[in-house]
């Protein structure tokens, strides 16, 4: 697992403000009052992730506020960068070529580079990479038989490099270890067939009976960097490249090919690399894992240049050392969740004499854990092991020891009728079927006897769960006293909330010192310092000194208009809300409030504090705007634990009497928050909104804190918050332009095999952008495109009518995509624009269809990237020493013929800000809208389009400020997060210190197949904000 942390405003990671605690029991009933309320997700903002504006911060640098400090850096912009652009695309161009809009490989090419905003120079986090203009690249497939997986496919690849056909090619070749082989000269035979018997790492010879591998070396391809160099330094707009995507593929081998190779560096993926020395930067995150701090690298194109892009990157390892401190650490009374996260973790066994080879280096003894001694293991075998329990320790696990063992001084563990497992040392009892002709003589030794006898080694750690190295049905016993974990070993698993605050609190660092990181350390551990890496210099390649500089731009944030025309004029991307009153008020008359108690979780009120703190809050909801009658009576309920049921029949009560009811949690309990969401949305139809009692309690700041929460309030039940000027939105003033934000959601590590992915679409409803009811769906897991797009279309098209009040359907359709890789941009053109084009035909009448309505445009927003831009002088900082919010950059690290551009229309507390990435991959409104004539205050329509992009991100209604991620999107993403809750039996992987399932098989969540009456929302809530 690895978190890259970032600054944002989104704050992914942690407790978001609104969840909470649970509890059992309660008396009361409602018999007409009502119950409501709203839990603050934490608009605060903030450092890592997406969170801030709306899902919750991490809250302010710890320690006071450090001085701002500026990244140095004496590098200077590219002239010749700046120079093709200008060819390309001239500045004083104003009116719209339709020609220049062509489809480059199906994507409009870029209009032109914004001109609005003050102009800034910004350090970007990517080198330059120069190879000899006349480098060829030669291309082979790897294909090995018999297949081969994992680890031992990794190792035949390696002894494949050292092999005599392809020793005299040393130093020219790189592989990315799977399928791939790069070659800087090109083989005599484009079809070679090489054998390679297989022989563990460290040893001389292959093992007796070794198996014999054929591996083919097939030619495919010859690439040319001249080409692609020529390519992006030429200023015909028109020229396209093939090969584009195959020399970057090329090239990212090439770089990727030293951190697999070198031992003192663990890798995560093909991207990301982490040095294990002692010096590395290491933290401890609990229950046996620890972070390390590492680099993500990638090469790019860009115009004139090929760029590596480098960032710091965060991973967590499991602890490396002795097998018993990481059991310990991670604790042992839950044994089911135990043996889930030590799965396929490997061990180096330590019980037996040393092996070396001829230079004398140690020959490690590699098992890999499978799990740990469980009761049903060798059931089918004559002389099954006897396990007393799921994780028994050895003096509770025994196996079959033959009797022609026994007798032997030194007995070995060997299998009746069956191969012999060696005591030799493998110390593992490993049964086999018996066979017709076996003897019957033998006996059952426990393995902690086994040990005394065979090795003179009296275990100590008994209690402690043996690992099982071989599988279910031959199992291999080790105690884990003997065993010590390996260093780089990825954790596979979820990390829980503890560990993602501790990830956190490590990963979340100013600007300016993982700038100086890159520089300093990254540039070595990614494969491009020369020193370090020798196929730098023998491929030719090498990089300018330092990060690059860009140019950027800061847009103006527009005003923010609330009730009776009142502003609000942000600044630093933020405002406040005194003595102003939400745009368009909802109205609530029957709601209440419940207040939830825990075992060993404090109350944060008794009834009388309660009482007097709701009629508080019914205040400041009357203040903010809020049309609520005063709270009904509410209650206390004491649950036992959060899956207590006791929960369901007050909610469904509730359903029946209020429209919402306010719900105070004892503690940041995320289960009891999921499941409440889960009754409220789907079951009985009520708004739910959750509070940790600790926050409401607290004295100071608690008015700000409670008009955090009626931002909630007044989105649930129909309202408008904020509005900007009608002339920031463009297109979307005259009410014919229907906004939709889509996004899917793919399970986590350690989820359920069952658990799907969750597609959302959320679409405006009319000019305010105010309101955005969505739609949810589940789909097979991890498929990038939407399956029922057309469906979900349709429906957003019929609240544009009946929500929105309008007799016709909208001209425009401006779709903010999220969720997509980089790779599957083909596959919203291909896939998802047909499915949206057919809804419209079902629904739109043949005139409109004629006139070639509605006019589609579909924006790409990625926050997945990993580019990061520093400010260069201490006037373009904000107050965390990051760019300032309305940074836009769409020149230096983009591609003259690509439509995209960076946008941070957010401030980051703390971290390191992340921008936007914005790619326009179809467009028919704004070049057909705009075909004759730009509106003075732009140069073209890429400005048009990013302004426009700008400014609906101070229209995220949970917050009193600019966000991250344009609203569109940003809302389609918090859908997704909600259905996750509703499916929380299939994405949730038990935490250590959860008890043990029954039978101890069962799969993360230990839940069904799911249905899609699982996100299926209540006809109550279904076209509204619900998700809020």
């Amino acid at each position: 697992m690895s978190s890259g942390r970032r600054g944002g405003d989104r704050g992914r990671g942690g407790f978001r403000g609104d969840r909470g605690g649970g509890g059992r029991g309660g008396q009361g009933d409602y018999g007409g009052r009502g119950g409501g309320g709203g839990g603050f997700r934490g608009d605060k903002g903030g450092g890592g992730g997406r969170g801030g504006g709306g899902r919750g911060g991490y809250g302010g640098p710890p320690g006071g506020q450090q001085a701002i400090q500026i990244f140095s850096n004496p590098q200077s912009q590219a002239p010749k960068v700046a120079k093709v652009e200008g060819a390309l695309h001239p500045a004083t161009k104003r009116t719209l070529d339709l020609d220049s809009l062509k489809l480059t490989e199906g994507f409009p090419s870029r209009p032109g580079y914004g001109t609005k905003g003050t102009k800034v120079e910004l350090t970007a986090n990517y080198v330059e990479l120069l190879p000899p203009s006349n480098m060829m690249l030669h291309r082979y497939d790897i294909q090995i038989s018999p297949e081969a997986a994992g680890r031992k496919h990794f190792r035949l690849v390696q002894l494949l490099l050292q092999s005599a056909e392809l020793a005299p090619y040393q130093g020219n070749l790189a592989t990315d270890f799977r399928s791939t082989l790069v070659s800087k000269t090109k083989f005599p035979h484009d079809d070679t067939i090489i054998e390679v018997q297989y022989r563990s790492e460290g040893e001389d010879e292959p093992a007796a009976g070794a198996t014999t591998y054929k591996v083919r070396v097939l030619y495919t391809k010859t690439l040319s960097i001249g080409e692609l160099i020529n390519y992006l330094n030429s200023t015909n707009l028109g020229q396209s490249f093939g090969d584009k995507q195959e020399l970057t593929q090329a090239l990212n081998i090439f770089l990727n090919h030293y951190a697999k190779s070198a031992k003192t560096l663990a890798t995560i993926g093909s991207t990301k690399s982490f040095s294990l020395s002692q010096n590395a930067a290491r933290g401890d995150l609990g229950s046996g894992l620890e972070v390390l701090r590492g680099f993500f690298s990638s090469v790019r194109v860009a115009t004139c240049r090929i760029l590596v892009n480098i960032n710091v990157s965060h991973g967590a390892f499991y602890h490396a050392g002795p097998l018993p401190a990481l059991m310990n650490s991670y604790g042992v009374r839950n044994t089911v969740a135990l043996e889930r996260f030590l799965k396929l973790v490997r061990v180096q066994t330590t019980h037996l004499p040393v092996k070396r080879n001829k230079a004398n280096e140690v020959i490690p003894r590699v098992k890999t854990i499978f799990g740990l001694a469980r009761k049903d293991d060798g059931h089918h075998m004559a002389h099954s092991p006897r396990v007393r329990q799921h994780g028994a320790g050895a003096k509770d696990v025994e196996f079959w020891l033959d009797g022609e063992s026994s007798s032997s001084g030194a007995p070995k563990v060997e299998a009746k009728g069956g191969a012999k497992g060696k005591g030799k040392g493998k110390g593992k009892g490993k049964a086999q079927p018996e066979s017709s002709a076996a003897s019957s003589s033998g006996k059952y030794i426990s393995v902690f006897d086994f040990f005394r006898t065979t090795y003179n080694r009296v275990l100590q750690h008994t209690a402690l769960p043996l690992i099982n190295c071989g599988n279910r049905e031959n199992p291999m016993y080790l105690p884990a006293e003997v065993c010590v974990v390996f260093p780089g070993q990825p954790a596979k698993s979820k990390l829980d909330g503890s560990q993602t605050q501790q990830m956190i609190r490590h990963a979340v660092r100013k600007p300016w010192e993982n700038a100086a990181s890159i520089v300093r350390e990254g540039v070595q551990t990614v494969g491009l310092d020369e020193n370090s890496n020798v196929l730098l210099r023998s491929f030719g390649l090498a990089i300018t000194p330092g990060l690059i500089k860009v140019p950027g731009r800061i847009l103006a944030g527009p005003k923010v208009f609330y009730k009776g025309n009142k502003t609000a004029d942000p600044r630093f991307g933020s405002w406040n809300m005194i003595n102003i009153k939400f745009n368009t008020a909802a109205s609530l008359s029957r709601w209440s409030y419940l207040m939830i108690s825990l075992p060993r979780a404090r109350d944060s009120f008794d009834q009388r504090s309660l009482g007097a703190v709701m009629n508080e809050f019914h205040q400041a909801l009357g203040k903010i705007g809020v049309n609520a009658t005063a709270p009904l009576p509410g209650q206390r309920l004491q649950l036992q634990h959060p899956d207590d049921p006791a929960i369901g029949p007050i909610l469904k009560r509730a359903a029946g009497a209020l429209s919402l009811l306010f719900i105070i949690l004892p503690e940041a309990n995320i289960p009891l928050y999921k499941r409440i969401k889960t009754l409220g949305d789907k079951d009985y139809g009520i708004y739910t909104i959750c509070s940790v009692g600790c926050k409401l309690a607290k004295d100071r700041g608690r008015d700000q804190y409670m008009a955090n929460v009626a931002l909630k309030f007044n989105l649930k039940l129909g309202g408008i918050n904020q509005i900007v000027e009608n002339k920031n939105l463009g297109i979307v003033e005259q009410n014919k332009t229907m906004v939709v934000g889509i996004d899917v959601t793919h399970p986590s590590p350690g989820s359920s095999s069952n658990a799907p992915s969750v597609s959302a679409m959320v679409a405006s409803v009319d000019k305010f952008l105010g309101q955005w009811p969505a739609t949810l769906r589940i789909q097979r897991a991890r498929q990038e495109n939407v399956d029922d797009l057309a469906e979900m279309l349709k429906s957003r098209l019929n609240l544009w009518k009946t929500k929105g009040k309008h007799t016709a359907l909208p001209e425009n359709i401006l779709i903010y995509r999220d969720g997509v890789s980089e790779g599957q941009y083909d596959m919203v053109l291909s896939q998802e624009l047909p499915q949206l084009r057919r809804a419209c035909d079902q629904v739109y009448p043949a005139a409109d269809r004629q006139k070639g309505l509605p006019r589609f445009t579909v924006i790409i927003c990625g926050k997945r990237h990993k580019t990061r831009f520093y400010p260069t002088v201490e006037q373009d900082c904000d107050r965390s020493g990051n760019t300032k919010p309305g940074t836009v950059v769409d020149r230096g690290v983009t591609e003259a013929r690509n439509w995209d551009f960076f946008l941070q229309a957010h401030a980051a507390l703390q971290g390191t800000a992340r921008p936007c990435h914005y790619y326009i991959v179809h467009d028919e409104i704004f070049r057909q809208i705009y075909a004759k004539a730009i509106p003075p205050q732009f140069q073209n329509i890429a400005d048009i389009v990013e302004d426009l992009t700008h400014n609906m991100c101070y229209l995220f209604g949970r917050a009193t400020k600019a966000v991250s991620l344009c609203p569109p999107a940003y809302y389609a993403d918090l859908a997704c997060e909600r259905a996750r809750c509703y499916l929380a039996s299939l994405f949730d992987t038990p935490s250590p210190s959860a008890a043990p399932s029954v039978t101890g098989t069962s799969a993360a969540g230990g839940a069904g197949e799911p249905s899609a009456d699982d996100v299926q929302i209540h006809p109550k809530l279904k076209d509204t904000m619900f998700y809020i």
